[in-house]
């Protein structure tokens, strides 16, 4: 199933290109929309109503508290059970650090390239607005069905997620277990949505990315378009060829590599985004520093400092993002002030805008 979903996005990415991605991600949205509310409506009738689920949930220690956690009783990785039922230990608390920690996970929307390419591609700045709007709704829907899909799977079938691993796949218990086959998978089809949604604007950022700016940019630069969309096919199919040999571990936490790679695309693009649109001074060196601080840190902070434990345990997001913000601002002042036609080409977007 991985190949042939893999082949599939390929197949359309090499031959359609953006326009295709594009109009693929507006389907693959209404189909995540659709299996979300489906699931979530179901999982609300199966489990007796909201009120049953948040009364089932709270005899869970710390489940629903602000600022405490579920701590499951664990053997060698996996929560123990007793009666049928999943067992857990006292509740923790979350400390502020805590909270701050994982609220900076908003500090990725800034730097992913599947969202900032959507708004780069929009035809007139009128339609920001709206986009905005749908944009912001669309998280705001999609995050709150897919929490609570979560919280009825632990109230209904508090057994099947036993380990780390597994607890991912209640999307598809949920969906098995409320539904006959036929609609079951139309509705699993909504991860495989979700999966593609993603993955084709990785692919055709990544090799656009070295085509044009590494390739023709650097390397070649009287490179025609022909070689160039050559060039561009060929890194697109050795990045889908690498993703799918490291999608062949099946140990692998989903959730540890997305939380990763949006640290990653959140620390590199997220700070020189924002400064770019709201600081004029911002130069070229600064945005290069910014860039390499900010990814690095990423790598520092996860594999040398996060592994200390104490106040380094923090999402390596936010000291990356912090990082990256410094090196803007401190490299861009000790540089030379941009050029005039950057400061006026601001000008005249800042003075459009208004």
């Amino acid at each position: 199933i991985m190949i042939a979903g893999a082949l599939f996005v390929i197949c359309y990415t090499f031959i359609g290109g953006f326009l295709a991605e594009s109009a693929s991600d507006f389907m693959q949205g209404i189909i995540m929309f659709v299996s979300l509310s489906v699931v979530l409506i179901a999982g609300i009738s199966k489990a007796g109503g909201i009120s049953a689920i948040i009364e089932n949930a709270k005899q869970i220690p710390g489940f629903l508290e602000f600022f405490g956690i579920a701590r499951p009783a664990l053997q060698d990785g996996v929560q123990q059970v007793s009666e049928g039922r999943a067992l857990f230990g006292e509740a923790g608390s979350y400390s502020f650090l805590t909270v701050v920690s994982t609220m900076s996970w908003g500090l990725g929307y800034f730097g992913m390239p599947q969202v900032l390419l959507k708004f780069m591609a929009i035809r007139k700045s009128g339609e920001l607005t709206l986009s905005r709007r749908i944009a912001t709704i669309w998280c705001a829907v999609s995050l709150t069905a897919a929490v609570a899909i979560g919280i009825i799977g632990r109230v209904l079938y508090p057994t099947a997620l036993l380990t780390q691993s597994t607890s991912e796949n209640i999307f598809i218990v949920l969906s098995t277990e409320f539904f006959f086959p036929l609609l079951a998978g139309i509705v699993m089809a909504g991860i495989l949505a979700a999966t593609i949604s993603s993955s084709d604007s990785y692919l055709l950022i990544a090799a656009s990315a070295f085509s044009k700016n590494i390739y023709h940019g650097i390397m070649k630069k009287d490179a025609g378009d022909k070689t160039i969309l050559l060039i561009t096919r060929i890194t697109l199919i050795a990045i889908a060829a690498f993703a799918m040999i490291i999608a062949l571990d099946e140990n692998s936490v989903i959730f540890t590599v997305v939380s990763f790679a949006w640290a990653g695309f959140g620390a590199t693009f997220g700070p020189i985004m924002l400064f770019s649109l709201f600081w004029k001074r911002v130069t070229r060196s600064g945005a290069i520093a910014g860039m390499l601080a900010g990814g690095s840190m990423v790598f520092v902070w996860k594999l040398l400092i996060k592994p200390m434990g104490g106040i380094f345990g923090i999402y390596e997001l936010l000291p990356a993002f912090i990082a990256s913000c410094i090196a803007i601002v401190a490299v861009s002042l000790l540089s030379g002030e941009p050029s005039r036609e950057i400061l006026d080409e601001f000008e005249r977007a800042k003075a459009y805008e208004e």
